[in-house]
């Protein structure tokens, strides 16, 4: 019985998902069929422009020559005004109607509009829905919805005109339905063959996926606890012997250097002086990078307290520093590991880059999302898109690695700025 929910949920799903395939495809074809048909449409007013219309046209049509205009009404009342064409008309390229087979339109001058001008430029036919709230559409009103068809064609003397024929939509609509209602039949049964395979697989796909979490956790948390270990050894060694030899080396290259002054070797002093500071200025940036690997007070004492070890500087700079968490917070390690890491570095770039007044730290859970939002800002001098661009073609890399380090426990990282007007930091994470 315990099975049976996971097995049912995974067939419900599974069902609603090719009903959504269903509905989705059958709206495809109805689309593709339109198309289709619009494009027959198209071809068949392509045929009747160049193969009835155009070699019946006249050059006296331009001049509204009574027998041109005969003979063209002739031939389109016997070959083309047929279902489902309701109306012919033909344009000079300035919108003058020549002829047409309602003859108080012939001789009325309207705008061409996009899809006309289109066809007559690329010599192509082109389609549209009719507007007939269009003044020269006023006597089709009443025919109902229509599809317009504009093939370009020539008079004996190779004067361009615009043949446009008016087609009944509801023949256009009747041959898209002909066209996808034949593809419905398949569809609908390679949707039954698939919704009767998959539940037989649905047992033990649920099995094997129950399994392969457990197996997944259980790899996790020893991941975990194997990273947690090894950072702490790698810290260790690496303060007990790195650090504490680049301090003994500072300390002989200072006692040097006070022993080569006092020898009257001023030059050779200022130069041990100078090896001395720049061993110091390693080992700060060492042990920053221990506390990279891992921070023993956000260990020991919480993330509250870390955060306000990393505004301590600020206020001794004289920066209005803010810190501002959500009571009773509490979060998984690595999402607490990220959260830290991402402060410490928005604050740093504030500190260093920004010259700011003040600088506001907050940190909030959404229980609704399970996810907590790490705000850093500052109103220092901030900085363009570009400027971020080139600091990270030079090698800055740190806001890049911590949007990787954000992606890998499910979470996001978004920095806005702009000159002037200070900048922020804003994290998102789950809580678990």
């Amino acid at each position: 019985m315990p099975r049976v929910g996971p097995v049912t949920q995974f067939a419900l799903a599974g069902l609603a998902a090719l009903v959504l395939v269903g509905v989705g495809s059958a709206a495809l074809f109805r689309r593709v069929g339109t198309d289709e048909a619009v494009g027959d449409a198209r071809r068949v007013t392509q045929v009747i422009g160049t193969g009835i219309v155009e070699p019946s046209l006249s050059d006296g049509l331009l001049t509204g020559d009574s027998r041109a205009l005969a003979k063209l009404d002739r031939v389109i009342r016997q070959r083309v005004l047929r279902q489902p064409v309701v109306r012919v008309k033909l344009w000079t390229p300035e919108g003058r109607i020549v002829y047409s087979d309602e003859p108080r339109l012939m001789g009325s001058v309207h705008s061409l509009d996009a899809s006309e001008r289109s066809a007559l430029e690329t010599g192509r036919a082109a389609a549209d829905v009719s507007d007939l709230s269009d003044p020269e559409s006023r006597f089709e009103r009443g025919s109902g919805k229509l599809l317009e068809v504009y093939v370009p064609v020539r008079t004996p003397d190779g004067q361009l005109l615009l043949f446009e024929a008016y087609q009944r939509f509801s023949s256009v609509a009747a041959s898209s339905r002909r066209i996808w209602l034949a593809f419905a039949p398949l569809l609908l049964l390679a949707l039954a063959l698939l919704a009767l395979v998959q539940l037989p697989l649905a047992r033990s796909l649920v099995r094997r996926l129950r399994e392969s979490q457990e197996e997944s956790d259980r790899l996790l948390l020893q991941a975990v606890q194997a990273s947690d270990v090894e950072r702490r050894r790698i810290a260790a060694d690496l303060h007990d012997s790195v650090v504490q030899d680049l301090a003994g080396i500072s300390l002989s290259l200072g006692a040097a250097a006070e022993r080569t002054e006092a020898l009257g070797l001023a030059q050779l002093a200022l130069a041990l002086r100078a090896a001395a500071a720049n061993t110091r200025r390693s080992m700060r940036y060492l042990r920053s990078l221990l506390v990279d690997i891992y921070p023993p007070i956000l260990r020991a004492e919480g993330l509250e307290a870390a955060l306000s070890d990393l505004l301590l500087p600020l206020s001794a700079q004289g920066v209005e520093a803010q810190l501002a968490i959500s009571p009773g917070l509490c979060l998984a390690g690595a999402t607490e590991q990220v959260v830290f890491r991402c402060a410490r570095e928005a604050v740093r770039n504030a500190a260093s880059h920004a010259e700011p007044r003040r600088v506001s730290v907050r940190l909030v859970e959404d229980p609704s999302r399970a996810v907590v939002t790490l705000t850093v800002e500052d109103d220092g001098q901030g900085f363009s898109p570009a400027a971020a661009e080139r600091r990270q073609e030079n090698g800055h890399l740190g806001m890049a690695l911590l949007r990787d380090a954000a992606a890998e426990i499910g979470g996001s990282l978004d920095v806005r700025s702009w000159p002037g007007e200070g900048t922020r930091v804003i994290l998102e994470a789950p809580v678990a």
